[in-house]
């Protein structure tokens, strides 16, 4: 029997609160929030949906509603429940350990670094952290090994050693197992330490610079000469931490998210150093926007996990109920915290680097060998081949206007992106904003010359453009006699959206039909948008270079001198195309014959 909304909707309350969709086997299929529930869960029962959500939809059988007090104990309760449930729908993220620490004891006359996973009330001593990753841990306390020379090894053979151990022999250890350094001097090479992993290097560095210049006056000049590579070793760290600002505790999320993929970096910032980054690639169940799924992922970071929560946390996209959700941090942190998408100055580089990383993640995902081999499994099964296509290659135009028209070719093997046969083709005789007639003549300079031997035959063509470019292609290849390609036409949806597009498989005809979660159609689409990308940029970069050049360049009579009187006389170059004769006349230096010239120059 299917599920009577209406009949269910009839009782509902208007309160804030949670709610479960659960399957035939009453199993939940996703748990969300809502200030109204009402009118949030009334929402997936009518207008238009994603293909996800539903396919949601069709698959409840039962909804099961909790009424809460506000929508942020709503918010606090939501994500609870997805941690223990792990609904299908939802955004999932991996519950993995906690982040590790460093941890100095106090407890010891000679104390070492150590590397520990969680807090422990046990412990008597201090916290150093939390790092994102035990790789940016174990990086951390290899440069202060090597700077300060702090002991590694464990107590027990701290407490059992005779000689001084190999790591003293190659100076990343001042051996005080056997007495060769002082507990006062240790503990100031210790708290130093400290300090830098604290963000404060360059208080060190002062004060190393102090003892060292001390040292130097007392003729210590071994003392002097240990300081001074200490601080020089200070400068390359400081240097490598390029976001280093002494201020600052924050979490910058940033989303990164292509046809197939998606990806969400989150860099660590505490006391303004940068600790490290992680990469999460959680599922996007119901075709969510990136606002919302920042959102959902940032919530359940902190909410579903016990994570320390920052003052401040920066994200890529704006968040959807951004309020709800520091309001929820807050309570949960027992302070305020800041939300914020729109930073300048040393918080704009950590976004900006947090949105790099994303994307370079996000790129090593796509070009993994499992997943190409995948998606050109897919597509060879989806067009019926009997092995996978070995090269394809996809055309795109891209102009302002039909100004500087470029049409763009990019191929993809089973590698990835082949981008040394990468080509541009400047397009040039055709009618502005004419691209059935730039794609023709893209396509024919290509093919002409794989006549000519140049090149290597693509087994499937790809064209960006609805049924007008396909037929321009089809008609290429027809004079070309380019037989064996596959001919496949991309035509953007009404939407434009991504999933949505129209597939054409040699003629307008037949169609491809291909579900939005198809590995074959994400590979279309990642080599449809690089065609846009690689065009795109090969157009701006034309066009830039044609706007650089002024118009009034190659007029015979018009030197560099004149130019400059015309431009500043007309305050421009606009002005100068406005002029009448009469009035190129009155500039210093242009003659009537010559303002003749110009004015025929610029309007033909």
């Amino acid at each position: 029997m299917s599920f009577d909304h209406r009949r269910f909707l009839a009782t509902v309350s208007e309160s804030p609160g949670i709610y479960r969709m659960l399957d035939a086997q009453g199993d939940t299929l996703y748990v969300g929030k809502a200030r109204r529930l009402k009118a949030r869960l009334a929402s997936y029962f009518r207008g238009a949906l994603n293909a996800k959500t539903q396919a949601l939809v069709s698959r409840i059988a039962d909804i099961q509603v909790t009424v809460t007090n506000s929508e942020t104990e709503a918010l606090l309760l939501e994500q609870t429940l997805i941690k223990e449930l792990r609904p299908p729908y939802n955004i999932l993220l991996r519950d993995d350990k906690s982040y590790p620490f460093i941890f100095v004891t106090d407890r010891h006359p000679f104390p070492a670094l150590e590397y520990k996973r969680a807090r422990s009330r046990r412990d008597d001593g201090r916290y150093l952290g939390p790092y994102p990753s035990s790789h940016a841990v174990r990086e951390s306390l290899s440069l202060m090994q090597k700077i300060f020379r702090i002991r590694n090894c464990e107590d027990s053979v701290f407490a059992h050693r005779t000689r001084p151990c190999l790591q003293y022999q190659i100076e990343r250890c001042s051996a005080p197992c056997v007495g060769h350094i002082s507990e006062e001097d240790y503990r100031r090479d210790l708290e130093h330490a400290v300090q830098c992993l604290e963000g404060k290097s360059e208080q060190v560095t002062r004060e190393l610079t102090e003892a060292m210049e001390a040292a130097s006056r007392e003729l210590a000049f071994e003392e002097a000469a240990r300081l001074r590579d200490q601080i020089q070793q200070l400068r390359q760290l400081q240097q490598r931490q390029f976001v280093d600002t002494a201020d600052g505790d924050a979490d910058v999320f940033a989303l990164a998210s292509r046809p197939g993929a998606l990806c969400i970096s989150v860099l660590s910032v505490r006391h303004g150093r940068l600790l490290g980054a992680r990469h999460h690639a959680p599922t996007n169940g119901l075709d969510l926007s990136p606002d919302a799924l920042l959102a959902e992922f940032v919530s359940q970071y902190y909410l579903g996990q016990a994570r320390e929560i920052p003052r401040e946390v920066i994200t890529s996209h704006p968040l959807e109920e951004r309020a709800l959700i520091a309001a929820a941090l807050g309570e949960r942190a027992g302070r305020q915290v800041r939300i914020v998408d729109q930073v300048r100055g040393h918080r704009a580089q950590w976004k900006s680097l947090a949105i790099t990383n994303a994307e370079q993640q996000l790129a090593g995902q796509l070009a993994s060998q499992s997943q190409l081999a995948r998606r050109f499994a897919a597509l060879r099964e989806a067009l019926g081949l009997e092995t996978p296509p070995a090269r394809l290659e996809c055309f795109d135009i891209s102009h302002s206007h039909g100004e500087a028209t470029v049409a763009s070719c990019v191929v993809f093997d089973e590698n990835g992106p082949r981008k040394s046969d990468y080509r541009r083709f400047n397009i040039e005789g055709v009618a502005a904003g004419d691209d059935y007639a730039a794609m023709r003549q893209a396509l024919t300079r290509r093919f002409r010359r794989l006549q000519e031997g140049e090149g290597q035959r693509p087994d499937i063509l790809i064209v960006d453009g609805g049924k007008g470019q396909l037929n321009m292609a089809r008609e290429v290849l027809g004079d070309l006699d380019a037989s064996g390609v596959i001919l496949l036409g991309v035509a953007k949806g009404t939407t434009r959206k991504a999933g949505l597009e129209t597939l054409f498989l040699e003629t307008v005809e037949r169609t491809l039909d291909l579900d939005g979660a198809s590995p074959a159609l994400h590979l279309i689409q990642h080599i449809r948008d690089e065609a846009h990308r690689f065009a795109i940029t090969g157009h701006r970069t034309r066009r830039d270079k044609v706007r650089r050049t002024s118009t009034l360049e190659g007029i015979p009579g018009v030197g560099p001198k004149r130019r400059r009187e015309l431009l500043r006389f007309f305050g421009g170059l606009q002005g100068v195309r406005q002029a009448s004769r009469e009035e190129l006349a009155r500039v210093p230096g242009i003659s009537a014959a010559l303002a003749e010239t110009i004015h025929r120059a610029l309007h033909g």
